[in-house]
């Protein structure tokens, strides 16, 4: 009689777990999402299109799981079946931060020429990683309503606490990653809390069958691998590998290469900064930022700027250059929205001039609150290969020209290939509806084009004539160098004007990289 009440005690407990299971499970599949997007931002970014192949397929994988759920609580209605399965999905989403690196890194290399890689190496990666988690999550709500219906006229509420519990745990498993776990200690260890969360609590669900054993001898095996398994989230694709960090906003990245120290982020197809101590010159677009002040009307001595804002700090090469050029005098804001960002700018970049005062801020918010007045407001705001679309728009250029100071001179950097111009194009056309002359000048030796917008009429004379007058020694190689190899011009540009309510710079960027890719 004995083990018999104890079978009903634990299979009472086993019942009454069902409920806490469902709010689990709908908290582990947004934990799950969120999970996949940060695993996928290293390799393949965080686009529109990345979010949107995501959430698209996620849901594809839940709508399978409600439908192969109801089916299988009608052909086996116990709790034993819905826990193993419970079990199951919490042990394939411990196992995912163990094996998503060389999945996610032969779909990124596989992918790498193929026209539609992007697209394509998501999906991959997606089907291979997530499918079978997400399908067997969107199990339990359709299970668990089969388990505990009693009767038909008591359906409706049963359905409601089940689905209202699914969507409560969903709610809890968007704010946690969101604001606590992945910024505090990382994806992997936040994917590995929310499967073994699911297996502790299926493995209890399953305490009256011996299967319990051998899922809690699994999930052990999935700890001691993630404990003794490197921990490293990507391999730089040249260098050595310094720092690596994910933060709130990406995956960061500093590499040694040679005597240079590089800014690498997200999928890491670019340097957002460089801090060489053997050369001031860097041969990148953040050199051609120090001339910005010379393109306005001719000038009877060389133009020094006094005050530069710069949206998009990164590392602070910009911010160092013009310091090197100019000196202390010149007083440099630098807007960059992530903190971690800044935390290694200033331990790896050596950002600590005096003159330069750094801010954590979105850069158009900090420019609708807090901005002054400037002579250079510099526009360098990449999450490669995009640019944040509301700082691409004719509203936001004109917020830009309202803190410029009479005669201040906007600046883009802007990506291209060596004959595709199209987001210069769309860059300078919008820039054309705001500032009345827009100046181009191509970096030699990178794939960037800058966007010069003058606050009042300006001639190619005019900015000739203030280049020659440049003294500073760097900014005055940087000046001869516009002259003789930056292809210095007016913008022909007249297009589209980007608006807040329309700027495809997504979807425009992916159409240079598709024909980049396929040489059409």
């Amino acid at each position: 009689m004995g083990g018999r009440a104890t079978d009903l005690s634990t299979a009472v407990v086993s019942r009454r777990l069902l409920l806490p299971l469902v709010f689990i499970s709908g908290m582990a599949s947004l934990g799950v999402e969120f999970g996949a997007s940060r695993l996928l931002a290293p390799y393949f970014g965080t686009s529109l299109y990345v979010w949107g192949v995501l959430i698209g397929l996620i849901l594809i994988y839940l709508s399978a799981g409600y439908v192969i759920g109801g089916r299988l609580a009608d052909r086996y209605p116990r709790e034993e079946v819905l826990y193993q399965i419970t079990a199951w999905a919490g042990l394939w989403i411990g196992i995912i931060p163990l094996v998503s690196y060389p999945i996610l890194l032969i779909s990124q290399q596989g992918f790498k020429e193929v026209s539609v890689g992007l697209v394509l190496g998501t999906l991959l990666a997606v089907v291979l990683l997530f499918a079978a988690p997400v399908i067997l999550l969107g199990c339990v709500s359709p299970f668990a309503i089969r388990l505990l219906l009693r009767d038909i006229e008591t359906g409706g509420n049963t359905a409601g606490r089940v689905y209202a519990l699914s969507t409560a745990g969903s709610i809890l498993g968007t704010f946690l990653p969101v604001f606590w776990f992945i910024p505090t200690f990382g994806t992997r260890p936040t994917l590995e809390g929310f499967g073994l969360v699911l297996v502790a609590v299926s493995v209890a669900g399953l305490w009256p069958w011996p299967r319990r054993r051998f899922y809690a001898a699994f999930a052990a095996a999935v700890i001691l691998a993630w404990i003794f398994l490197p921990s490293g989230i990507k391999p730089p694709q040249v260098g050595t590998l310094l720092y690596e960090k994910e933060s709130a906003y990406g995956y960061i990245q500093v590499v040694q290469d040679g005597t240079r120290t590089e800014l690498i982020l997200n999928e890491g197809e670019a340097i957002h900064s460089i801090y060489d101590p053997s050369s001031l010159s860097t041969g990148g677009p953040w050199d051609y930022m120090l001339v910005a002040d010379s393109f306005r009307a001719a000038q009877d001595g060389e133009v020094r700027p006094k005050d530069v804002a710069i949206l998009g700090l990164a590392g602070g090469t910009a911010a160092r250059q013009y310091t090197a050029a100019y000196g202390t005098d010149v007083q440099i804001t630098g807007v960059e929205i992530d903190p971690e960002i800044l935390n290694v700018a200033h331990r790896f970049f050596h950002l600590d001039e005096p003159n330069v005062h750094p801010v954590a801020a979105d850069a158009r918010y900090w420019l609708d609150t807090q901005a002054g007045k400037y002579d250079v407001i510099v526009m360098d705001a990449y999450r490669q290969p995009y640019i944040p679309f509301h700082l691409t728009t004719r509203e936001f250029f004109s917020e830009v020209r309202g803190h410029l100071r009479p005669g201040g001179v906007a600046v883009v950097n802007a990506g291209r290939t060596a004959t595709d111009y199209r987001l210069v194009d769309a860059i300078a056309s919008t820039m054309a509806a705001v500032y009345p002359s827009v100046f181009l000048v191509d970096v030699p030796q990178f794939s960037n084009t800058l966007v010069y917008g003058s606050t009042e009429p300006t001639t190619v004379a005019d900015v000739e004539h203030n280049l020659g007058l440049v003294n500073e020694p760097l900014a005055q190689s940087v000046a001869q160098s516009v002259l003789n190899d930056g292809n210095l011009r007016v913008s022909p540009y007249h297009d589209q004007v980007f608006t807040d309510d329309l700027a495809p710079v997504e979807r425009l960027i992916d159409e240079i990289i598709f024909s980049y890719a396929t040489g059409r």
